[in-house]
């Protein structure tokens, strides 16, 4: 990241993320997106909504917002988060993101993986050529078809450790995919959103800190990105694919995640008709792995 700030906290997510969360938030919202906001017509020396404007919308105190954008309040109540989500604009991720940086909701626990259930793995079975995986919070590959196999890469020859979107996206990233222009930094903005939110839910967790620099060191759109604490889920990314075989493919990259799970199905996906939709009919009889 930048040389001053970590790109993860250990242990307990500090005031100061709270605070730097608050403030991006409040400088993101205009004051004509904000319905009877108590603004004049004075000229505005900052960037979105003025600290009173919140403090009034939310129904706190000045002194009080203040000193939360200062890292220095207390812990607030979960009605007065209630109440900084509505004056924000906060959709249900980032309300949900805001009451774990508050300390208003229980972490996980740090080794809490979901295991794989058998409909899920029946699933990536079914879908026949269309190439799959499923990812965990922590952007591990837990299970995959023959497909995504025949697309991406052999996951069961890669160490542990490197079936993960992140360390893929470093490895194969200037090889294998790119993005129409326009959109390059789309699944960095994706993956930072999503380790944000894991962050948030695991703060103890180290994996989640060494998957953040490791990117943020090779992507300066991740670095970005996440210091925006930017946690809205993105179900769609349109990517490109330079494949050995199949030569060049335009995919879309949709996210579903599993009810009653923490885990994610990947599927990639091509217009119908299109060449890019007869090239994936060509990669083979598939099946499940994992």
């Amino acid at each position: 990241m930048d040389g001053s700030t970590p790109a993860c906290h250990a242990g307990v997510v500090s005031r100061a993320e709270l605070a730097d969360f608050l403030r991006r938030r409040r400088e993101a919202l205009r004051p004509d997106q904000v319905s009877g906001h108590p603004t004049g017509r004075s000229a505005r020396r900052t960037p979105g909504l003025r600290r009173e404007e919140v403090a009034a919308l939310a129904a706190v105190s000045n002194s009080y917002y203040e000193r939360l954008e200062q890292a220095r309040a207390p812990r607030p109540s979960p009605q007065v988060l209630a109440a900084l989500g509505t004056a924000l604009r906060l959709t249900t991720a980032e309300r949900e993101y805001l009451s774990r940086l508050a300390g208003q909701a229980a972490p996980s626990a740090e080794a809490d993986r979901t295991p794989v259930p058998e409909d899920a793995r029946r699933v990536l079975d079914r879908l026949g050529p269309i190439p799959a995986y499923l990812v965990d919070e922590w952007e591990d590959i837990v299970a995959w078809n023959s497909a995504a196999v025949a697309l991406i890469t052999d996951f069961a020859q890669l160490p542990v450790e490197e079936r993960n979107t992140v360390r893929l996206s470093i490895r194969l990233g200037s090889t294998l995919c790119s993005a129409p222009a326009g959109v390059e930094a789309a699944f960095a903005r994706q993956t930072a959103a999503d380790l944000r939110a894991t962050s948030a839910r695991h703060p103890a967790d180290r994996v989640v800190g060494e998957l953040v620099n490791e990117y943020a060191a090779h992507s300066p759109e991740f670095a970005a990105a996440w210091r925006s604490h930017d946690v809205q889920p993105r179900p769609t990314l349109r990517k490109h694919l330079h494949h050995p075989e199949l030569g060049e493919l335009e995919l879309d990259c949709q996210t579903l995640l599993l009810p009653g799970t923490d885990l994610r199905l990947v599927i990639y996906t091509a217009d119908p008709g299109s060449p890019s939709a007869t090239a994936l009919a060509r990669l083979g009889t598939p099946g499940t792995a994992s």
